[in-house]
């Protein structure tokens, strides 16, 4: 394997960790004022399938002797893309941002053109063009016809969860 791809391998766990830190301290400080979590058992699914997700998207790289080449190159765009959308969304959620269905007593509503334009962009702009980029980079497309199947399901549960949580909030927000 490239050793490129390794250090990228370290890089995309190292931002992946990052925003679980970040999202712990938001949710510290969302727990203290009363926000309550749903669809908690979905959550741990969801992590453990991203975590599965990249170490099998790796393991498969490094199975294959993967180079790092325009495949790779155009994976790598996409990842870095999803990145940057990820910190976008984490900067316009700010403090309620977390990877778990956190509620908190009077909970904002973001009125963000990007929430107006895209349901769950969280989901459809930073995640799925992630764990697909990422795919790319390690050239695991036996990860990415198998795993990415399986994270859409429990991404589509999350999602059902999500709306389920956000209703009463969506309806508060529309009487203002």
């Amino acid at each position: 394997m490239s050793p490129i791809l390794v250090v990228i391998f370290l890089a995309a766990a190292a931002a992946r960790i990052a925003s679980v830190l970040v999202s712990k301290r938001h949710e510290k400080k969302m727990r203290a004022e009363g926000a309550v979590e749903h669809g908690a058992l979905n959550t741990k699914l969801l992590a453990l399938a991203h975590m599965a997700f990249y170490f099998a998207a790796f393991a498969e790289g490094w199975v294959r002797g993967a180079e790092f080449d325009a495949v790779s190159m155009t994976g790598l765009v996409a990842f870095v893309a999803s990145m940057l959308m990820l910190a976008w969304i984490v900067r316009l959620l700010g403090a309620v941002w977390t990877v778990k269905i956190m509620i908190a007593p009077n909970h904002p509503v973001s009125r963000h053109a990007l929430f107006r334009t895209v349901r769950h962009p969280n989901y459809f702009l930073n995640i799925l063009p992630e764990l697909f980029g990422y795919a790319l980079i390690f050239h695991a497309y036996f990860t990415l016809a198998i795993g990415l199947p399986v994270y859409l399901v429990i991404l589509a549960v999350r999602i059902v969860q999500e709306e389920r949580a956000m209703r009463d909030l969506f309806q508060a927000a529309a009487r203002h």
